[in-house]
């Protein structure tokens, strides 16, 4: 996947919460880092709006080995791609908001 191809309306926004919002890592751009000596395949990015407007993200998955493992955030790499997901997740999330009906 180049920055080229990731649009907003195809991010996978499975959580949207005031400021944050979580979405999968697509296959093709996850990695494996270790913590304490196990390794864990990232899978989910937790983005953040900052108060001066830029993105922050952290990275989590689950232990390469199996099992739940321990709920603990990675850094995400400076690539391109991983950059363009955040932005389009952002704008993503922006649009969600902007379209709500009201209160139910």
């Amino acid at each position: 996947m180049t920055v080229a191809h990731i649009r907003p309306a195809e991010v996978e926004t499975f959580s949207l919460d005031w400021g944050t919002i979580n979405v999968t890592i697509p296959e093709e751009l996850r990695w494996t880092d270790v913590r304490r000596g196990e390794e864990f395949m990232l899978t989910t990015l937790n983005i953040r709006l900052l108060p001066d407007g830029r993105l922050a993200a952290k990275a989590y998955g689950r232990p390469v080995a199996g099992g739940r493992g321990t709920y603990v955030s990675f850094p995400v790499p400076d690539r391109p791609e991983l950059a363009a997901l955040a932005a389009g997740a952002a704008s993503r999330a922006s649009a969600l908001w902007a379209a709500h009906r009201g209160l139910s």
